[in-house]
């Protein structure tokens, strides 16, 4: 039967519903009947997919239409075409069935899925006897959906796609289609509007900006070598092995000689080796999902699933992470749930009406960062984000997730005026819909991941942060391993930037984090947040003189890492970087030809040895056992000292003096008599320092020892016998 002119104008204008209708194979009166739309084209001729011409078409309309009875029962089609002096071959994505199937379809409705990123997306696969990319999309309320790319001559009419009923979702298998073809969405919303081209949200590569189209990828090709890593990791609890994390921004730790960023191979060259050498046990990664405008660091990510094309090909990322594994290292990732940006090949409005964010702007409106925020209410969204988490653990090995600006997502007053925002059900300004997000987050990252573990960037007050979120415990439960520290940050930093002689009126800057150190399990951040926007870096934080800046620092940097918490040191900060950070160049590496800033380097590098290798400073590093005050109070002279300890660990005292005096001798309370040897002094010479020290340790007699306690310096002392 002919359809229709008017149904035959809107499959060729891409208006038609349901283009699989229309074109293809189907079974007949006659036979098989088979209809194909191939601009260009002359003369097509049928064949089955082992190349057994089949019968011609005919053309039925100038605008490339041919239709045609053929031979044998319907099945998939490769057509032989003929035009313009030439000849070529096409595959005809009409002419195969779904790849998805009713369970797929049941599990993404209920939200349930947990393998979304092999269901959904652009995947090269086998389907039917061809080889091709299936593209699949949820978009509920279009009324039409396209794939459109390099392939089709962007021409939305072309490969319009497959309904799958109450899911939302559309698909088609476009055979012939390899690795490295550009593509997108188009998009009729249900007002009729086609929308903006739209990006893939499940792409797991994209061009390099300012180009924005997604693009396809074969199957992941590396062969992991990290077995013995992950399986370490998956036996431990994490709050009590050594955990220090070098911050990244991959776009800035170090450039080529063009200026432009290191591929994730020239990456894993030189920062692996780097980072090793200085002891650290992780390299925590600022966003590296592919996102448009580089000021934004990464935190504004149009592309979930894709690392970032500035550092080369997507598999790149996978050999760094191994690499990293190889050396002992662990890989975390910055990882953006709070929001996401409005650029119109984004999610904003992405099927013509507001999917993943809300309608309302009360309540899908960032005003800091003039983005969109998610309807973490929605299952498909909630299931989106969640297989997001989960896609890094599984495909690319990561080792934990920091989750950026949790505060953002629990309150829905945050950064609004009386008026801009919509309480909730009971009248509260608490978010419930993304707490249960987070603990459903949690949950499945801890069960399907073992040794997988995520932080928590959260800077109030919220209780149960870093506690265990089961369904019996208390709702606002969160169920991250760590959270950030961010009222030590901000406490310490505040106090190290007093002049010494006005410290003692405020010793509590020092003190005060200790009423709740183990409230939670934290993680003491000098993160990037503390470098930019006007604020200097941690040398130019300090107070005094230049010798007094690196010397605050140091004693600084001894006391973090004797302070119970894991510790977070931001690129740049080891070396102490002089500039304030900045994205558009690399650090300034040129200043370890100096021996202060070499100095503050070898320090960094000792306390990240010294931490690893004693228990007493990491075992206990989120229980109050691990800690006990030996001197809280003395506020006349700026001294703090404290115990660490561990079980089957011998006790460490930290000694700081934060005033520019020397100190000599000072009683210290010490719980065990005999000989205490000085394992750190951040005043040694080879740190730049003034080289004032005990000579090796003191001898504790009577409850206390008399120590030399060098100017603006932290000293470690260890029990021996």
């Amino acid at each position: 039967m002919t359809p229709p002119s008017e149904t035959i104008a809107a499959l060729l204008e891409g208006r038609h519903d349901d283009p699989f209708s229309l074109l293809g194979p189907h079974a007949g009166p006659e036979g098989t009947f088979a209809r194909t739309w191939i601009p260009g084209a002359d003369r097509v001729v049928a064949h089955s997919l082992d190349g057994e011409p089949l019968g011609g078409l005919a053309r039925v309309d100038d605008r490339g239409l041919f239709e045609g009875v053929i031979a044998g029962d319907p099945q998939p089609l490769r057509y032989r075409a003929s035009g313009a002096g030439g000849d070529w071959w096409i595959g005809d994505a009409y002419s195969f069935g779904p790849v998805l199937g009713p369970i797929d379809d049941l599990l993404m409705v209920e939200g349930t899925h947990r393998r979304l990123y092999d269901k959904l997306g652009a995947h090269l696969i086998e389907h039917e006897g061809a080889s091709g990319i299936h593209f699949a999309v949820w978009a509920p309320n279009a009324r039409r959906v396209s794939v459109v790319g390099d392939f089709n001559n962007w021409n939305g009419a072309r490969h319009a796609m497959r309904r799958r009923g109450d899911a939302g979702v559309c698909e088609i298998f476009v055979p012939d289609l390899g690795a490295g073809r550009a593509y997108k969405y188009e998009i009729v919303g249900p007002d009729g509007l086609t929308q903006p081209l739209k990006a893939d949200p499940f792409a797991f590569a994209a061009e390099l900006r300012p180009a924005t189209a997604s693009i396809t990828t074969a199957a992941p090709a590396h062969v992991w070598g990290d077995d013995a890593h992950r399986a370490a990791w998956s036996k431990v609890d994490p709050r009590r092995v050594p955990i220090s994390i070098y911050e990244v921004h991959a776009g800035s730790w170090e450039r080529d000689e063009h200026g432009w960023f290191l591929t994730w191979d020239a990456l894993a060259d030189r920062l692996i080796p780097y980072v090793v050498s200085m002891g650290f046990t992780h390299i925590e990664f600022m966003p590296i999902s592919e996102y448009p405008y580089d000021p934004s660091w990464g935190y504004q990510a149009t592309g979930l699933y894709a690392p970032s094309a500035r550092f080369g090909d997507h598999e790149g990322f996978a050999r760094f992470v191994d690499g990293a594994h190889r050396a002992g290292l662990g890989v975390i990732l910055d990882w953006v749930p709070a929001h996401f940006p409005i650029d119109a090949h984004g999610l904003a409005r992405f099927d013509g009406t507001a999917l993943y964010e809300h309608e309302d702007p009360r309540l899908g409106f960032h005003p800091d960062w003039n983005t969109a925020i998610y309807n973490y209410g929605r299952r498909e969204v909630a299931s989106f984000l969640t297989n997001n988490a989960l896609f890094w653990a599984d495909r690319y090995h990561v080792d934990a997730l920091r989750v950026d600006a949790v505060a953002s997502m629990l309150y829905r007053d945050y950064s609004r005026k009386s008026g801009e925002w919509i309480p909730n059900q009971a009248g509260g300004r608490e978010n419930w819909e993304a707490v249960d997000f987070l603990r459903g987050v949690n949950r499945a990252v801890y069960a399907e991941h073992p040794g997988v573990f995520t932080i928590a960037e959260e800077s109030t007050s919220w209780p149960g942060v870093s506690q265990p979120a089961y369904d019996e415990g208390g709702r606002e439960n969160l169920g991250f391993g760590f959270k950030w520290n961010m009222g030590w940050m901000h406490d310490t930093l505040q106090y190290m930037a007093r002049e010494p002689v006005h410290r003692k009126h405020h010793h509590e800057g020092m003190t005060f984090g200790l009423m709740y150190a183990f409230s939670e399990n934290f993680v003491l951040p000098l993160s990037h947040d503390e470098v930019v926007h006007g604020k200097g870096s941690l040398l130019t934080k300090m107070s005094g003189d230049d010798w007094q800046q690196f010397a605050n620092l140091r004693a600084y940097y001894a006391m973090m890492w004797g302070y119970p918490g894991k510790k977070l040191l931001f690129m740049g900060q080891e070396f102490a970087q002089r500039r304030e950070w900045s994205e558009e160049r690399a650090l300034d590496w040129h200043l370890l030809k100096s021996s202060a800033h070499d100095g503050m380097r070898k320090l960094v590098r000792d306390l990240n040895r010294l931490y690893r290798a004693k228990p007493a400073l990491h075992a206990r590093d989120c229980e109050a056992e691990g800690f006990e005050w030996a001197v809280p109070d003395d506020a006349e002279n700026s001294v703090f000292v404290w115990l660490r300890k561990a079980p089957g660990a011998a006790t460490i005292a930290v000694i700081a003096n934060m005033t520019p005096v020397a100190r000599m001798p000072y009683p210290v309370p010490l719980p065990h008599d005999g000989r205490w040897r000085e394992i750190l002094n951040s005043d040694a010479h080879d740190y730049w320092g003034s080289g004032l020290g005990n000579l090796g340790g003191v001898v504790a007699s009577g409850g206390s020892a008399n120590v030399t306690l060098p100017p603006l310096a932290t000293i470690m002392l260890e029990y021996v016998a």
